[in-house]
């Protein structure tokens, strides 16, 4: 899940009071320490954590979290990183408990799964943290470090070959990114990308990095630009499938919108580096985008409907109705309706009704709906299910 924008000093500084304050009253076990919870699904509220049976749609467990929170699948079968004021927290979701394997990280960033590694990113250092993900099942996993020259709101990509995608920025601008080899030399560097935000892998382990005016795809040694068709076209938060070539984008065109409520999304081809426009005849926000099994691009528009796009025809073909409308709220902290995609069946929140809803994307049926007794903010499961 991806981070639109660091929080407020207001914001942060009362997260970290509030976790100060009530880290004496954090649950680090469940009230049934030999319960397992089949493919379970995490949610997150203000001041907590809940774990979800993912058959029924049943709270297991509800874990008291105070602060500002936020949710990424780990990478494995069964865990899931909560990013807290004080850095990387590992959630057990499978037997609904914290574990005690912490990353501390001032103002932790993003998460990024890709090829049997975990890598995390710390705005406030800059330090970038790796490690094997099939590690967390023994415990807390050996790492390796690497710190961008300047702290940001940033982002690191380790691939198979061992080289890294990293962002280059400061604290009041991101620039473009570099490459670096298996030993951490340059090999590659790209700053034609301003406001660097968010990331996706797709097949091939073609990265794309968005940007204000476009995106950067590294493909094969080489980073090549993808120029946005509107003078200001950002593309802030992507989905990316391994089934397919083409990358699922935001896009938005208002730079001096306080709030742009966008109806197109993009689509970039990693292979011949094109981007095409859908146009969704309803808006829907960063955390509204999802792939499906077999590469479909899904995004949940505020019209209350599951939009399936054909990536290669750049088109929708079906959009399947499953909560009312709804409006993005001001705040990018506030609750909205989430969408969040593990097999072939799309997760989809409804805060205002305090539920949670499962759909089979193939058929677009409703499987089950749960009651929830938060309003549900973040969404992530164990990224292979259990």
């Amino acid at each position: 899940m991806l981070k639109p924008a660091r929080l407020p000093a207001a914001v942060a500084t009362m997260a970290l009071a509030l976790t100060a304050c009530g880290s004496q009253q954090q649950a680090t076990a469940p009230s049934d320490p030999e319960q397992v919870v089949p493919d379970p699904i995490v949610t997150t509220y203000d001041g907590g954590v809940l774990v979800l049976d993912g058959k029924t749609l049943a709270v297991a467990e509800d874990i008291p979290l105070p602060g500002f929170n936020r949710l990424n699948p780990a990478g494995d079968a069964e865990h899931v990183v909560v990013s807290t004021s004080t850095g990387f927290r590992v959630l057990d979701a499978v037997h609904a408990q914290l574990t005690d394997v912490q990353f501390p990280a001032p103002e932790p960033g993003h998460v990024v799964r890709n090829a049997g590694r975990t890598v995390l990113f710390s705005d406030g250092t800059g330090e970038v943290t790796s490690f094997d993900t099939a590690e967390l099942a023994r415990g807390k996993p050996e790492t390796d470090q690497h710190t961008a020259a300047q702290p940001h709101h940033g982002v690191a990509v380790e691939l198979s070959n061992g080289q890294m995608v990293l962002s280059l920025g400061d604290e009041e601008e991101r620039t473009g990114i570099l490459v670096l080899d298996e030993h951490r030399h340059e090999i590659a560097r790209n700053e034609d990308c301003p406001g660097v935000h968010g990331e996706a892998v797709a097949r091939g382990e073609a990265v794309v990095i968005g940007c204000e005016n476009g995106a950067l795809v590294y493909r094969d040694g080489k980073i090549t630009k993808v120029t946005s068709p509107t003078p200001y076209g950002r593309i802030g938060n992507q989905a990316g499938s391994e089934h397919s070539p083409v990358v699922l984008g935001d896009y938005k065109q208002d730079e001096d919108a306080e709030l742009e409520r966008p109806q197109q999304v993009s689509l970039i081809n990693t292979e011949d580096s094109s981007l095409n426009l859908v146009d969704l005849g309803t808006s829907y926000t960063f955390r509204s985008l999802g792939r499906g099994p077999g590469g479909e691009a899904l995004v949940l528009g505020t019209d209350g409907q599951l939009h399936v796009i054909d990536p290669n025809e750049a088109r929708v073909v079906r959009s399947v109705p499953v909560i009312g409308q709804w409006e993005e709220p001001l705040e990018w902290q506030q609750p909205r309706p989430a969408l969040f995609v593990r097999g072939g069946t799309a997760y989809v929140t409804d805060p205002g009704k305090r539920e949670i809803h499962a759909v089979d994307i193939a058929s677009g049926e409703k499987t089950a709906t749960g009651a929830l007794p938060e309003a549900p903010n973040e969404i992530a499961t164990p990224i292979a299910g259990h």
